[in-house]
């Protein structure tokens, strides 16, 4: 079973291309959920999270992901602290999902497949781009947020063009039909490299 990376900066519409794989059969782990859901429900993951940024990491609601965003915010190395803790535990928990599949190959949806040199553990990578503002205008739709700090989340993250060079697939999503007619076309294509090989 090949393992296929699907990544792409904020608002590029990984998961809705993710959500097209799946409408054609192909198991999706989404890393970015997994890790939410993980932060929740590890001891080992909170309790380390505690020990990082202190009692307020979390609520009776659970992780206080502004507390920690704003944390991360102003101290960058907060965040490859908490990757270094929470990213391990993602890997485990996606190896057992693994066995549980059956299919020719498996899709993870990860957006930090290159800033964190992961490329060696997926057969191929495709990269998602869009046009800067059609990311910003998804997101400001998604969230509860302003324009700069999405601008400013996106000067942290690879450009996509050095994605896009690192990458075997690229999928340029701009209209969703054109978009779905790409999934289709590059699910075959992996169909039938999985067969070959």
């Amino acid at each position: 079973m090949k393992i296929i990376g699907l990544t792409g900066g904020i608002g590029s519409g990984k998961t809705t291309v993710a959500n097209m794989f799946a409408d054609l059969g192909v198991p999706i782990y989404i890393a970015d959920s997994e890790a939410k859901q993980l932060m929740n429900t590890s001891k080992v993951i909170r309790r380390k999270l505690i020990a990082l940024f202190g009692e307020m990491a979390y609520s009776q609601q659970g992780l206080n992901k502004d507390y920690i965003a704003s944390k991360i915010f102003n101290d960058k190395t907060y965040l490859s602290k908490m990757n270094a803790i929470v990213h391990p535990k993602v890997g485990q928990h996606f190896k057992r999902w693994l066995k549980k599949q059956d299919a020719p190959y498996v899709i993870k949806e990860a957006a930090i497949i290159f800033e964190h040199n992961m490329q060696s553990q997926y057969d191929y990578i495709i990269t998602v781009t869009s046009t800067v503002e059609d990311k910003i205008d998804r997101v400001l739709k998604r969230d509860q947020t302003s324009k700069e700090k999405i601008v400013a989340i996106m000067n942290n993250q690879m450009a996509d063009e050095e994605k896009i060079a690192k990458s075997d697939y690229v999928i340029v999503n701009d209209r969703l039909e054109d978009t779905k007619a790409q999934v289709e076309k590059l699910h075959k294509d992996l169909l039938q490299r999985v067969k070959v090989s």
